[in-house]
């Protein structure tokens, strides 16, 4: 498919008249649709809300007035963040049907800046997992080995990106649900500070952890995606009133005397491939004008068990509301409240997100909520203060993303620890709320991408996108 894949050459080829927006959807629509067999990235497509609204992009153009900065610029959605009028299942059998009665903030502020939804896209359950293979309509393929997962819970938002088959994409992230899918796919994906995008119509996993964030292939794009969705919004009272800065007009590709550094905790039990891109991506941010020093972020062991109980308490919380007596699927097998609650619950959730109501009802039980989710909360406190503490001395952080490469379908399904401990390098950022990102760094011999993972100090993006862009533009000369 000979499609633009940036916002810029999008924005060129619709005034220079080389193609309309609404040709340019059509096209897109097509490739995707007869590209997903082989990666199931897409849930729903949603052709008729993509032409009115590249439609629109065009009658701007031909009016003489600005069309938005993502004029035209295809866009999957996560199926976690509700579509007005475009099922949003959650990839799970219990929202199977459900057709959202309104829009995510972000997906409200894409629209309106020009962007063109084209349809929603596979993750895990409830974004509960880290490969998109807990779906209650299949597992995403990674379009970089068709044998491997792409990653989750974001999984299909980073495949379509990676397939060409969205220019742009929306992802959530609650323990490292944007960067990893982004490392293991090859394409860029941002976490933001806490609080930088509004979470209104985002399906709520873990309150205190979620986040929603951009999928691109240049961090010039991801930049510019996050500065529309990006702001306070009336309707999610922890979105932040910081105000949001023009990301790309920073990006000059200038890092000389940034400081940077790199966790002596980010390189236990790494893979030596993975270690190899890592560093060789470090002696390129040298060449570069960057200065590196060595830091320690001592309370990196704590961080998954910190996580799986503030997350897995949250969750149990949250999805108490999916019992069939509003608008999930209701069991029709029983005649009790009690019996329909119970049969709904088991038919509707897959393995993981029972699992995880479990351990969440558990840690926050009486006799235990003490001993184990005062105790992670504590955790929590000591993880952000590693990192307040280094940004003292360092202007980013950087490292891997994951202890490895993408692994085959199923390698991990039956060893749920295995499949936890993936996320070691991304849960202490989505823990102390800073903003993250991973950034493609090279291939492996076996050809799978690496991302390298860099973050920054509280809404800090702009230093943090500054670093990026000036990585990517060394890296691909």
């Amino acid at each position: 498919m000979n499609m633009p894949h940036t916002i810029d050459s999008i924005r060129a080829g619709l005034e220079t008249k080389q193609f309309s927006a609404e040709e340019l959807a059509r096209q897109t629509l097509g490739f995707a649709e007869a590209e997903n067999p082989k990666t199931n990235a897409y849930l729903t497509f949603c052709p008729e809300r993509a032409l009115a609204a590249a439609r629109r992009v065009d009658e701007k153009l031909a009016a003489g007035e600005d069309p938005g900065p993502l004029a035209g610029a295809p866009i999957a959605i996560k199926d976690v963040i509700l579509t007005r009028g475009v099922r949003t299942t959650c990839a799970s059998r219990l929202l199977a049907n459900y057709i959202p009665p309104y829009d995510a903030t972000a997906v409200t502020r894409l629209e309106q800046a020009g962007g063109v939804i084209i349809g929603k896209t596979n993750c895990d359950e409830f974004a509960m997992g880290s490969s998109t293979e807990n779906s209650a309509f299949g597992p995403v393929r990674n379009p970089a080995a068709l044998d491997r997962v792409p990653g989750g819970s974001s999984g299909g938002s980073a495949a379509a990106v990676a397939q060409d088959t969205a220019v742009l994409a929306l992802g959530s992230d609650t323990g490292g649900s944007i960067r990893q899918p982004a490392s293991f796919c090859g394409v860029t994906g941002v976490t933001p500070t806490y609080g930088r995008v509004s979470r209104y119509g985002l399906t709520a996993f873990a309150s205190s952890l979620d986040h929603i964030g951009p999928f691109s292939r240049a961090v010039r794009d991801s930049a510019r995606l996050l500065q529309v969705i990006a702001g306070r919004d009336e309707m999610d009272s922890t979105s932040a009133f910081a105000p949001v800065p023009d990301y790309v007009a920073a990006l000059d590709g200038n890092v000389r005397g940034m400081k940077i550094g790199i966790p002596k905790e980010f390189f236990e039990g790494l893979a030596s491939d993975v270690g190899d891109l890592i560093l060789a991506a470090v002696d390129q941010l040298k060449k570069i004008g960057c200065e590196v020093r060595d830091i320690g972020l001592p309370h990196t062991p704590y961080a998954v068990a910190s996580y799986y109980v503030i997350a897995t308490a949250e969750a149990s919380s949250n999805l108490a509301r999916y019992d069939g007596v509003r608008y999930t699927a209701r069991a029709s097998s029983e005649t009790t409240l009690s019996g329909m609650y119970r049969v709904t619950r088991d038919e509707g959730f897959g393995a993981e997100c029972k699992r995880r109501i479990m351990l969440g009802t558990y840690v926050l039980s009486h006799g235990y909520y003490d001993a184990y989710y005062l105790k992670a909360q504590k955790a929590r406190t000591l993880v952000a203060r590693d990192y307040a503490r280094a940004f003292e001395d360092v202007d980013a952080i950087v490292g891997p993303v994951s202890p490895f490469p993408a692994f085959k379908l199923g390698e991990k399904l039956d060893d749920p620890v295995a499949m936890y401990l993936s996320d070691i390098y991304t849960i202490t950022g989505d823990l102390a709320g800073i903003p993250c990102m991973s950034v493609p760094c090279g291939k492996t011999a076996q050809g799978l991408p690496v991302g390298l993972q860099i973050l920054a100090r509280h809404f800090d993006e702009t230093g943090m996108f500054r670093l990026a862009d000036a990585y990517q533009r060394a890296s691909s000369t």
